[in-house]
């Protein structure tokens, strides 16, 4: 699966659906956030608009960290992941437990926790 490539068309689905632009920033993860929010605003997604969203929302997610923090694609059991600096992300399965409404969860806070592991990681 060409990630970049369906990265992209999340960029464009979220413009064309939700007059939101998606800039490949740390800080537009709030704003997939905000459209995720929207798409279960009527309850959860059938399986099918929630497959294709998780890949839609797992490879931007994936492609910001890869920008935001030099980090590389990589797969981990089967699932791809983005490794930055030695930690591995999962932004796929991030993004199944914020389209299936998991309390407490954000693609945000995900993005944003990279800094403090990485200087955790440093400081050992």
């Amino acid at each position: 699966m060409d990630l970049r490539f369906v990265a992209e068309q999340c960029v464009s689905l979220v413009a064309d659906q939700f007059s939101q632009q998606l800039d490949w920033s740390l800080d537009s993860l709030t704003v997939l956030d905000d459209v995720c929010s929207r798409l279960l605003a009527d309850g959860p997604l059938p399986e099918a608009r929630l497959d294709l969203w998780w890949k839609l929302v797992g490879a931007y997610t994936g492609e910001v960290l890869v920008h935001a923090y030099g980090g590389a694609w990589s797969e981990d059991s089967g699932t791809p992941a983005v490794v930055i600096k030695g930690h591995t992300a999962m932004p796929f399965t991030i993004a199944h437990r914020v389209l299936t409404a998991e309390p407490y969860k954000s693609l945000a806070s995900f993005g944003r926790v990279f800094p403090a592991l990485i200087a955790r990681t440093e400081q050992q």
